[in-house]
């Protein structure tokens, strides 16, 4: 096993680049790609969630904040390709990604809150080891689909009043996925031990395959250690009335919690430039404080230097 650890994502992130960069030659699907197998990445500050890896990676924080509320409010609607419209080649042809994580946490077989057993079996067993939520189901996954999900599941131990959270992948792209999926669940982290009164513990992402394609391999070349990560504000929300919260964010009303506002901002100011209205959206990121409103501005400046290039 590859371990690597360190304070923030930040961190985490400049070392595995260095790591995968000397991994193992792959062709998974005949696409030319690094590896090293058996990795434990290790966060000891899960709210140094957001990467800032500018100028070698640039986020789309909008799509961050987005996929994250996607997920926790068990949705798989289509909402989320206004954020991110890649992710169509992945759906199905009725238009749905059928690998979604938000249906299988949220109401797996149609009935079972898998976010909701995590917050009662911890509670009232505080030792146990069966706070589990699964996301592969080889029922619907192992024949193929466009959708198979790199996450197989989380799990959450609470030991001496820290939460440990343990995220496990099959696989998991370095470049393009990681730094989105350890956003979102280093968020439920954090939510689920406000939940259980408890403080927060280091983050842990299992994964099997960890790897770099090749179209990556010389931007990831540029990523730089010691990049300053700042923490993000506070998301600790009380369990009654959750599901209302992430309709208000989405909606963007606001709801009295500086971070929550701060994801409802992010996300109304990227519908904005969507729809063309980029003087309006730059208005509203800039008035966004925090890393998330320097990283979206950061995101900005890139989608304005790409359409330059692309007039010339």
């Amino acid at each position: 096993m590859t371990t690597i650890s360190g304070e923030t994502i930040a961190e985490v992130f400049a070392a595995s680049v260095a790591a995968v960069r000397q991994g193992a030659a792959v062709s998974p699907r005949a696409m030319p790609t690094r590896e090293v197998l058996d990795v434990r990445l290790l966060i000891d500050q899960p709210r140094g969630r957001l990467l800032p890896a500018q100028p070698a990676r640039v986020l789309n924080p909008a799509f961050a904040v987005a996929e994250c509320v996607w997920i926790l409010s068990g949705t798989d609607a289509s909402w989320i390709y206004d954020y991110n419209d890649r992710l169509r080649q992945y759906a199905e042809d009725d238009g749905i990604l059928r690998g979604a994580y938000g249906p299988r946490m949220r109401r797996w077989d149609a009935q079972v809150d898998q976010l909701a057993q995590v917050v009662a079996t911890l509670s009232d067993d505080p030792d146990s080891r069966r706070a589990v939520i699964q996301l592969y189901d080889p029922a619907r996954d192992a024949g193929g689909h466009r959708d198979v999900p790199c996450t197989l599941g989380y799990r959450f131990h609470l030991r001496g009043g820290r939460l440990h959270m343990v995220t496990t992948m099959r696989s998991n792209d370095l470049w393009t996925g990681l730094p989105y999926d350890i956003f979102t669940a280093t968020v439920m982290h954090e939510l689920m031990a406000g939940w259980l009164g408890v403080d927060l513990g280091p983050y842990h992402h299992h994964v099997d395959s960890l790897h770099l394609y090749e179209h990556d391999f010389e931007a990831a070349g540029a990523v730089q250690a010691g990049t300053p990560c700042e923490v993000m504000p506070s998301l600790v929300t009380p369990w009654s009335g959750f599901d209302e919260l992430l309709t208000e964010v989405l909606m963007d009303r606001p709801v009295g919690q500086p971070g929550w506002d701060a994801m409802a901002a992010v996300m109304a100011s990227y519908r904005l430039w969507k729809s063309g209205e980029r003087a309006a959206a730059c208005e509203r990121a800039n008035g966004i404080s925090g890393p998330l409103g320097e990283g979206l501005r950061g995101w900005y400046t890139v989608l304005q230097q790409r359409a330059s290039a692309a007039a010339r």
